[in-house]
């Protein structure tokens, strides 16, 4: 084989990838800015032309990035995930190998359609609940969600960068281009093989932690106001025929009741007013101690279970909270009572318990005059708790700036998501068009708005990926990629397939470390194309390889996904490391093998 000699342009190309590589690994600037820097050098070299310098950022890669962020945003709104998550909590029980087979298998689904950086947020606050229910540390389950994830990113076209990626970097090369599902039965096998690695070896590698989740909103309202007690589902019976009011439970009970169900209509009112009578047959959200629901029990025969079916969508934690607030100076509270100020009824706002004077009241507040610096631990959703700041009537001991939930818009949502893959599945529209009229769709359908649309963009993975696009292009163009195959071919000699497939897993998994894994598809699919097309080996295949190994980044927490995860499930570097080592070798065998046998 007769080698090729270097050129100018190739030394050229050859440094602007050793600059990005370097600028990657040391972070002196943030990759976002490598990549612009990147991106404007190329003309200035000489080595693409001007005309093609922006040209990245209008692909169909970036622009369908642009839209699949804009449709997961758009279902995030909804509350789609908490959805999700309910069977999740009915048939995982507290067996951590059932919660993990479920959560990992339901974001494996989720991440296949939108980012998994996406799908990993949107999964954070379903963990968390998933923890306190079941008493499982956070720690244990987080992880197995976060690969899970990142899988999930392989088994279609619009989960990952690289998939996303993949068919702008091989269309210059004459290559046919891959269908939406055509990678669907390799990340099937990395997403079961994650799965089966954890359920077998989780528990073992994971770290440890208390039972439950113990983030510092759950874990300062019991620390401060232990007598709070926790959630619970009250069920009047139908016989019920006492005269009990709200009222009652709140003094005779230290119950305080949130939310009631009429039992005719089905009508949810939400901060009941105390005066209210309880009727037959309804449904009462209220926190309490569990032994005063036992003193309720047995005087009345209501019957009581700490999983809140009937107000999910009222008192989800997307929707609402509880947060401890306090008078503030110049407060239109301050002289007056509880039911003076009309909490409940003009405020929407529960009040659970009252600190005043070093004294923490759990029932008999109601008439205590209210003074400057009281704590009021209260419930309410984070819309009515929003609404209170302008009045600067109370101030509250945590960011209350939680996106409000619109579960009433999921069917609209849910049809603009449905449009988007029937025109991907079924039409013959580019990738980045179908994504867009579904992103389109999410905003005139009044899902979202547009500035909501625009603030849901990752604006530096956007920047990223466009500046980094003319770098493969000058890679092909110039020989640089054919260059570096040359060399390495000289040195691997002929393989066999399997070893080639197995050689190109391994360094794309090395280059997804210590590069953006965006970056290191971009630098390696020019690259392998070259080498697989000497070697007798599909270049489509070889692409692909490379796009599906950029995943295969567990043994550090780099990926957006892990860092993510990280500060909530309490991971050092080591964990990953002791966790993620086991696994990477496993990917690549699963990778070899389904490129090997199936394809």
């Amino acid at each position: 084989m007769e080698s090729l000699g270097l050129t100018t342009d190739m030394l050229i190309v050859l440094g602007v990838v050793v600059a990005t590589i370097v600028l990657f690994l040391t972070e002196w600037l943030r990759v976002d800015v490598v990549a612009i820097l990147v991106m404007v050098s190329l003309p200035l070299l000489g080595v693409i032309d001007p005309h093609d310098t922006f040209k990245g950022l209008s692909s169909n890669a970036v622009i369908s990035v642009i839209a699949v962020v804009i449709i997961g945003r758009g279902l995030d709104h909804v509350g789609v995930v908490n959805q999700l998550v309910k069977p999740i909590i009915r048939l995982g029980g507290r067996s951590r190998a059932k919660i993990i087979i479920l959560s990992c298998g339901a974001i494996g689904v989720v991440s296949s359609f939108m980012q998994n950086v996406g799908a990993a947020a949107l999964f954070l606050p379903a963990m968390r609940r998933l923890s306190r229910h079941s008493g499982i540390p956070l720690s244990k389950l987080l992880m197995p969600v976060a690969f899970s994830a990142i899988l999930g990113g392989t088994v279609t076209l619009v989960g990952s960068s690289p998939m996303i990626m993949l068919n702008d970097l091989i269309r210059p090369y004459g290559i046919e281009p891959w269908g939406l599902f055509d990678v669907a039965p390799m990340g099937l096998a990395l997403v079961v093989s994650g799965i089966i690695y954890f359920v077998l070896f989780g528990n073992i590698l994971l770290p440890g932690g208390k039972g439950g989740e113990d983030e510092e909103k759950g874990a300062d309202v019991k620390t401060h106001y232990p007598k709070v007690g926790d959630l619970w589902e009250l069920m009047v019976p139908a016989g019920f025929t006492a005269s009990l009011a709200i009222d009652d439970l709140c003094e005779s009970y230290e119950i305080q009741p949130i939310a009631l169900r009429m039992p005719q209509s089905g009508e949810v009112i939400v901060s009941p007013d105390r005066i209210m009578m309880i009727e037959p047959g309804a449904k009462i959200a209220a926190y309490g101690e569990v032994a005063n629901m036992k003193r309720l029990a047995a005087d009345h025969g209501f019957t009581y279970q700490s999983e809140v079916e009937s107000f999910s969508h009222y008192l989800e934690e997307d929707y609402a909270g509880v947060v401890e607030g306090v008078v503030a100076p110049h407060s239109a509270f301050v002289g007056r009572t509880m039911l003076e100020n009309r909490f409940r009824h003009s405020q929407l706002m529960v009040p659970l318990a009252l600190t005043q004077n070093a004294q923490t009241m759990y029932s008999g507040f109601q008439d205590k005059v209210l003074s400057v610096g009281d704590s009021i631990l209260l419930h309410s959703s984070w819309d009515h708790f929003q609404s209170q700041r302008p009045q600067k009537n109370i101030l509250f001991a945590r960011s209350v700036d939680h996106e409000i939930m619109r579960p009433e818009l999921a069917k609209r949502a849910l049809a603009s998501f449905g449009v988007a893959m029937a025109l991907v599945i079924f039409g013959s529209l580019p990738l980045s068009v179908c994504l867009m009229i579904g992103a389109l769709l999410m905003i005139v359908s009044g899902v979202l708005s547009i500035d909501e649309a625009y603030q849901g963009v990752d604006w530096r993975t956007v920047f990223l990926l466009g500046g980094l696009i003319p770098l493969g292009g000058a890679m092909q163009q110039t020989g640089t990629a054919a260059w570096i195959a040359d060399t390495l071919l000289g040195l691997l000699g002929t393989p066999p397939q399997f070893v080639f497939i197995l050689f190109v897993g391994a360094i794309t998994t090395f280059f997804s470390l210590v590069v953006s894994n965006a970056g290191a598809c971009v630098l390696l699919v020019p690259l392998v194309v070259d080498m697989a097309g000497r070697m007798g080996v599909d270049p489509r295949l070889a692409a692909m390889v490379v796009a599906v190994a950029c995943s295969n980044c567990f043994l550090l927490p780099t990926h957006q996904v892990n860092a993510l995860y990280m500060g909530p499930g309490r991971y050092k570097s080591i964990d990953f490391l002791r966790v993620g080592a086991p696994f990477t070798l496993i990917s690549l065998f699963v990778i070899t093998c389904m490129a090997t046998v199936f394809y």
